[in-house]
């Protein structure tokens, strides 16, 4: 099933006390691009939420925001620096003897100076810990998968009316492709009486029809095209990843577009190849997206 790369979903969950939220964003990306932003207790879990989430989400552009939810246990507790509190408190001792000054120092002020209150990391069960984001992680891939899938729908669909217009003007370029060589004889032949009527070489002539015939014959790359439109197609129902297949799969048919295009030398034709090469562009916009 096609999957789009561009997709949302956030999962939460707790574990003994433990509480936190995870959201996972994606866009287009050629390849596969995960980055994470959490919380410094959980940096020796990244690498496990990396492997997690690319074990799901082969490409795109995946950002992954980790943080506590406030139910939750504390991380990080705020405790005093007792040594450089001291120290503080002496130096201003110090300067009021100096300066003979008679301010008391507030609690306020002491606690506002640096490093006098500092943070350190609780206590916190490394199995628990990583239980619990194991589990939100795979929460907010459900939910992006989710989305990821019901956009692919919408884009799958978009693209099979696409190739049923491809397939359509194909019919119409093989009809015209058909008719060109016998009527450019017609014409060739016409132009050869005139000839004959002249003195002309009626030879050269031939000849010119059947360099012609040969030149406008595109019965190689309408079978080519039909290959990889059929191989486009097979690729719409596969569970993996498809879209760098399909990418490359739009630049031959496009290849082989161009080339029916330049030996045409019928209006009608040419008119059926722009339109083909149009939906093709469109098709091509579409698979960008397209895991």
């Amino acid at each position: 099933m096609v999957k789009s790369m561009t997709g949302y979903g956030r999962g939460q969950a707790e574990v003994d006390g433990l509480s936190f939220s995870v959201e996972i964003k994606a866009v287009n990306h050629r390849y596969g691009d995960i980055s994470i932003k959490a919380p410094r207790l959980l940096a020796p879990l990244e690498n496990d939420v990396k492997k997690q989430v690319s074990g799901v989400l082969k490409r795109g552009k995946i950002d992954v925001f980790i943080s506590q939810d406030h139910t939750g246990e504390m991380w990080s507790k705020p405790v005093i620096n007792k040594s450089v509190a001291a120290a503080y408190i002496s130096a201003f001792k110090q300067l009021k003897e100096l300066s003979g000054l008679t301010d008391d120092i507030s609690l306020d002020f002491l606690a506002g100076q640096k490093d006098v209150l500092c943070f350190q990391d609780a206590d916190i069960d490394s199995d628990a810990l990583a239980d619990c984001l194991t589990k939100a992680v795979a929460s907010a891939l459900d939910a992006l998968l989710t989305m990821r899938q019901n956009e692919g729908a919408a884009t799958a669909d978009d693209i099979a009316r696409r190739l049923k217009l491809i397939e359509d003007e194909l019919a119409q370029i093989n009809i015209c492709a058909s008719r060109v060589p016998t009527e450019w004889q017609h014409k060739l032949t016409e132009r050869l009486s005139r000839l004959q009527d002249n003195g002309g070489d009626p030879q050269r002539v031939a000849q010119e029809i059947a360099i012609f015939a040969d030149r406008c014959d595109i019965s190689e790359e309408i079978s080519r095209f039909n290959s990889h439109l059929e191989q486009f197609d097979a690729l719409m129902n596969k569970p993996e990843p498809v879209g760098r297949q399909m990418d490359f799969l739009v630049q031959e048919l496009n290849r082989e577009a161009n080339t029916m295009g330049s030996k045409s030398n019928d209006a009608e034709l040419t008119r059926h190849v722009v339109i083909l090469k149009s939906e093709l562009e469109k098709i091509r916009e579409q698979v960008q997206n397209i895991e």
